[in-house]
């Protein structure tokens, strides 16, 4: 299978296998008018199987949702057919308006318009709690 090079864009790489439709929808992917190839189940040496999503344009994401999605995941932004930086991404320490609390008795169920913000409980484990109700995600 051959998926052509971008020649700017962003390529998200290390994704752990089927996660990409995950991030292709949390992302709003489908509705850009460009180019996007989602590689399912990829060989990798260090993961045995990947996923990978190329956007053949110049867009902002958000790398929160990432992080969240699949830690460690690899970002590489491209501008005239080179890559011009490279982020790895852990899980992030904060997720607003990511994730919704499922309390209903939570300030965020209740009140209109109050962000939906969650912390990482402990640095090691991808748990998050609201930091409204310590309620976890």
């Amino acid at each position: 299978m051959h998926i052509d090079d971008i020649k700017n864009g962003i390529v998200i790489d290390h994704i752990i296998a089927g996660k990409a439709m995950e991030i292709y929808n949390m992302l709003s992917l489908g509705k850009l008018d460009c180019t996007v190839a989602i590689i399912k189940n990829a060989p990798s040496k260090k993961l045995g199987k990947k996923d990978i999503i190329k956007i053949d344009s110049d867009i902002d994401i958000n790398l929160d949702v990432l992080g969240y999605i699949s830690p460690n995941i690899t970002v590489a932004f491209v501008k005239n057919g080179k890559i011009t930086e490279k982020k790895h991404i852990g899980l992030p320490s904060t997720l607003t308006d990511i994730i919704k609390c499922k309390n209903p008795r939570c300030i965020t169920s209740t009140e209109p318009g109050i962000h939906h913000i969650f912390k990482l409980s402990n640095g090691n484990t991808p748990v998050y709690s609201c930091i409204y109700c310590d309620t976890e995600a």
